[in-house]
């Protein structure tokens, strides 16, 4: 029997991907939640086929009705994208947007309570972790120290997350990701950024030195659509058990990228794709962005070593974005 999904933010731009995911790979009834009052945007999922997809506006700063709930029939699956998630914007506005992402969880597991579905993504970032030094990289059970408010709003968001686990039993299960990148991404971001001002001729700010620029492991949005995918399939939750006189937790997974590259090389590959010049200028990651952390980095043995593997390379799928990016200008 088909399963029932609902993706939140399904029309934002790593939402859309998951949607065309699921839409490629499965049979599977898929009901996006959105409020375009924020950075969803329906042009993302015209091409998609609308029988096996519907949409349905909320604004996840308020409760979800019952009445809502009831448009949405039985769940099998609830995969929490939604988000708001640039830092900087985190940063400008730390109040505003602190409250929507913790806001958004509430309300989402709060309707998981009602609707119990069988299982529960909830999404989240390497930025929890905050920077990672030298060749280590994080592991799911490190602890959290985040280095700015976007950060620490999705580490509140997985607090929650666990408490609702342990607390009412939902059948949770949360993905940490690094960067992501893809066709359709907003504009705000590092990669489409670097290709508009290559497109211009514009200086691109790179943040760090020569010697030391920041660095960063990018992971395309369809490789995160297919762990989602992968877990949902082949994973079951874990479930709290009280006689059990440890600490426990739901289980986390890193969603890890193959290759970490500096973001002056990036920036110069995008270039080199588009055959255009590439005008740089460094700047201090401390006077750049406040809380600005030098490099991320996630183990995602984990995940890797109970069957998952990405189905699409770093450099190929950067080409096709940069190309698509560039044919498609906003």
């Amino acid at each position: 029997m088909s399963k029932r999904i609902l993706i939140t933010g399904s029309a934002g731009f790593i939402g859309s991907h998951f949607v065309e995911h699921l839409v490629k790979n499965t049979d599977w009834h898929i009901i996006g939640l959105d409020s375009f009052s924020h950075r969803g945007d329906s042009e993302r999922t015209r091409h998609i086929p609308h029988e096996r997809y519907d949409v349905i506006c909320h604004d996840l700063n308020s409760p979800i009705s019952k009445l809502t709930m009831h448009r949405f029939g039985k769940l099998d699956y609830v995969v929490n994208v939604a988000s708001e998630s640039h830092v900087d914007r985190s940063i400008s506005d730390p109040v505003n947007f602190t409250q929507n992402n913790v806001n958004l969880a509430l309300h989402v597991f709060e309707m998981c309570r009602e609707l119990k579905p069988e299982k529960i993504i909830q999404v989240s970032t390497d930025e929890i972790y905050g920077p990672a030094y030298g060749d280590y990289k994080h592991k799911e059970e490190d602890r959290w120290i985040p280095s700015n408010v976007y950060s620490a709003s999705k580490a509140a968001q997985n607090a929650l997350a666990i408490a609702y686990w342990r607390t009412f039993g939902l059948p949770v299960m949360i993905t940490n990701a690094m960067n992501n990148f893809a066709e359709r991404q907003n504009s705000e971001k590092y990669v489409p950024k670097c290709i508009s001002k290559i497109l211009k001729g514009e200086n691109i700010t790179i943040h760090g030195s020569a010697s030391s620029p920041g660095k960063r492991t990018y992971l395309h949005a369809r490789n995160l659509s297919d762990a989602w995918l992968f877990l949902l399939q082949n994973i079951e939750p874990k479930k709290y058990e009280p006689s059990l006189d440890v600490v426990q937790a739901p289980e986390i997974y890193n969603v890890a990228g193959d290759e970490e590259v500096d973001n002056f090389s990036l920036a110069k590959m995008i270039a080199e794709i588009l055959e255009k010049p590439f005008k740089y200028e460094f700047i201090d990651f401390e006077k750049a962005r406040a809380g600005h952390d030098k490099k991320y980095a996630l183990d995602g043995s984990k995940l890797k070593n109970l069957g998952w593997k990405a189905p699409l390379d770093f450099k190929s799928s950067l080409r096709k974005t940069v190309l698509w990016t560039r044919d498609h200008p906003e």
